[in-house]
Formats: structure tokens, C-alpha cells, sequence
């Protein structure tokens, strides 16, 4: 943008900017700029983002309601730190989640739904060969969402997501992570492939074995069960 495109473009609105230090908070925590257990103090997030006060106390607040920071008296915001034994329990419910899911979609499935995977499949990959942090997180999520819409449940489809904003910081760091994103690639094409035969069973175990990455991810960034300092 030119620098007279630029003043004449309109000025945020207070409900944007507020959106916008949100927003940027949130990607510095998922993709592993501020690691867990990390103090997150007011004074250093204001000069960050050039925010006033008010609005890095709302986004410390919002994040907060999403599981991804913790705020405790006396000692303020931090990222929320999971320990392993944690990370474990918590993926053996999405884990069961999702083989239910994944077993319940009728193979083959209908050629709506490959069509549909297929387009978001490469919208993915467009933000990924663009290194879009925010859009490939985006494109994966919305790529799992209408996969799992398909087995028909949606109350099963919405403890899913639940589950899917629990993870969010022990998984999005892994799609920054070129090894992480090239099998995620690879695995979302299988999916499709699978998806247009019959064997329910295999492709369930892809969608489990596909999270399996980023949760030995996280529990090697906090190797030891113990609370960053």
C-alpha cells in the first residue's frame, strides 16, 4: 500500500483494533512466539502492539475464556501450560472423538463431499506455499470441519471443535513447522483418497494417526512435566 493509499484509508474501529490485538496475541501464543507457562505482562504486550492497556487486558480476557492463557492471582497471565499427563487425557477423548466421527460418514462418500474437501484441500495448500500462518491455520481447521460434518452428528461434530480450541496451542505450531505441514498436506490428500472407497477402518485410523504429530510436538516442548520459569 502507498503511503497516500495508506492515509487514506479508514481508521480501525475501536471493535477492529480490539479484534486486531486479539488476533495478534493469539498467533504469538498458538505458534509458539511466547512459549507455555510464559508470563504475558501488560507493558511488554502494549509497546508489542501499540495498544492501550484496555484493550491487552480484553484480549488477556477473551484468550482466557478460550483455554489458552491462565490468568492467576498474584501472579498475572501466562500461556496456559498443559502437563503431559494432561496433553494425554485430553487427546484420548479428541482421539475417540474423532474415530467415532470418521467411522460414521458413509464410504464411499458422496462426490459433493470430495468436491468439497478437495477445494478447501487447496486453498490449504495455497496458504501454505504463501507461509500464511493465520490462513493456514484457518484452512486446516475449516478443511476438519467439514470432513466431520459428514458423519451426520452435530452434536458430535460440535464437542469435536470443543476439543479442536482445547488443542489449539499444542497443535497450530506444528503447521509453522515445515516438517509438521508437509505431513499434514500429504495426510489430508490420503483422506480424500480414502474417503472414495470402502475401508471405514483405515481411514479412521489416518484421521487419529494425524494428530499424533503435534501432540509429540507439544509434549517435547515440555519435556520434564515442569512449569517454565
Amino acid at each position: 500500500m502507498t503511503a497516500q493509499a495508506a492515509s487514506q484509508a479508514s481508521p480501525l474501529s475501536r471493535e477492529e483494533e480490539q479484534a486486531e490485538v486479539i488476533r495478534r496475541l493469539e498467533e504469538d501464543i498458538i505458534f509458539g512466539r511466547f512459549a507455555p507457562g510464559s508470563r504475558l505482562v501488560e507493558d511488554s504486550l502494549m509497546g508489542r502492539y501499540g495498544a492501550s492497556r484496555h484493550f491487552v487486558r480484553q484480549a488477556l480476557f477473551q484468550l482466557e475464556r478460550q483455554g489458552i492463557v491462565l490468568r492467576e492471582k498474584n501472579i498475572g497471565a501466562t500461556v496456559r501450560f498443559y502437563s503431559a499427563e494432561e496433553v494425554r487425557q485430553i487427546y484420548e477423548v479428541r482421539e475417540m472423538l474423532t474415530r467415532q466421527a470418521a467411522l460414521m460418514i458413509p464410504l464411499p462418500a458422496p462426490a459433493s463431499l470430495i468436491e468439497q474437501l478437495t477445494e478447501l484441500q487447496r486453498h490449504y495448500c495455497e496458504k501454505a506455499d504463501a507461509q500464511d500462518l493465520r490462513g493456514i491455520h484457518e484452512a486446516n481447521d475449516a478443511f476438519h470441519v467439514a470432513l466431520f460434518s459428514a458423519c451426520g452428528n452435530p452434536y458430535l461434530v460440535r464437542s469435536l471443535r470443543d476439543y479442536m480450541n482445547i488443542t489449539l496451542p499444542m497443535r497450530a505450531k506444528n503447521l509453522a513447522d515445515k516438517e509438521g505441514l508437509a505431513l499434514s498436506r500429504r495426510q489430508h490428500e490420503l483422506m480424500i483418497e480414502l474417503l472414495k472407497g470402502r475401508d471405514s477402518w483405515a481411514f479412521a485410523q489416518l484421521c487419529v494417526d494425524h494428530m499424533q504429530y503435534s501432540k509429540s510436538d507439544y509434549l517435547g516442548r515440555i519435556a520434564g512435566d515442569k512449569r517454565p520459569k
